[in-house]
């Protein structure tokens, strides 16, 4: 089981680095070569993004994936006491390590977006705004926008349950499994929306997913090890 425990962390580690490696790469190409600039121009001209304001974007894919993600907030403090579904497999400790996981995932994103100088796309010369792009880690130097645009925090409301992935595996590794690409699909799909409306480019979208899933992995390191073998 020790054995287990070590493979699972030094794995997990393993991904958390590569990953890291894989955004960091992206970071750097997209400032030198402007590849976030490239992936945003199909859906903007010169005054702007068309689909800024599209109801479907705007008011349903935005708005309503807002109040869809507070709703399954709202079911996993409920599920503390009732669970339902999956749920059932883990510990009350587990489903309130899961729902406070998830809800601080979210405010991690969120506070790192309030001391951000990098604005959004629309915001951008490029695209008819004042804002020039810059590194996203260029603390305290200003792009000439209104800044506080990374990382994508709308793309968090669907990272942040990535948490229920770590807490699933020792019960049910195939479910673990399918809820982490639930999850990172919900992420995806949430900043592809942003993106065609102009508020995110793609390495706020890649950051914010690597945010929830290495937060989340090292509050897993606080559950104990499964009590019995796993096959991955």
């Amino acid at each position: 089981m020790e054995f287990n425990g070590t493979r699972r962390l030094s794995r997990d580690l393993g991904l958390t680095l590569a990953s890291l490696v894989l955004v960091l790469l992206w970071d750097a190409l997209s400032y030198r070569y402007g590849w976030d600039t490239r992936l945003a121009e199909p859906w903007a001209t010169r005054e702007g993004f068309a689909l800024k304001n599209h109801w479907l974007l705007s008011a349903a894919l935005h708005d309503g994936a807002r109040k869809l993600a507070a709703l399954g907030v709202l079911a996993l403090l409920l599920a503390i006491w009732r669970p339902f579904g999956v749920l059932k497999e883990i510990s009350r400790r587990e489903r309130v390590w899961l729902l406070i996981t998830s809800v601080t995932a979210m405010l991690l994103v969120s506070t790192l977006k309030t001391f951000s100088a990098s604005s959004c796309p629309w915001d951008m010369h490029s695209f008819g705004g004042p804002a020039h792009y810059i590194s996203h880690w260029a603390w305290g130097l200003s792009d000439g926008g209104p800044g506080h645009c990374f990382p994508a925090g709308h793309a968090s409301a669907g990272f942040a349950w990535i948490a229920g992935y770590f807490v699933l595996r020792p019960h049910a590794p195939l479910v673990a499994k399918r809820w982490l690409w639930a999850a990172l699909a919900a992420g995806f799909i949430l900043g592809f929306v942003q993106q065609l409306r102009g508020a995110h480019y793609l390495s706020h979208t890649l950051w914010s997913a690597w945010l929830c899933w290495t937060w989340a992995w090292l509050c897993s390191l606080l559950l104990p090890w499964p009590r019995q073998t796993e096959t991955e």
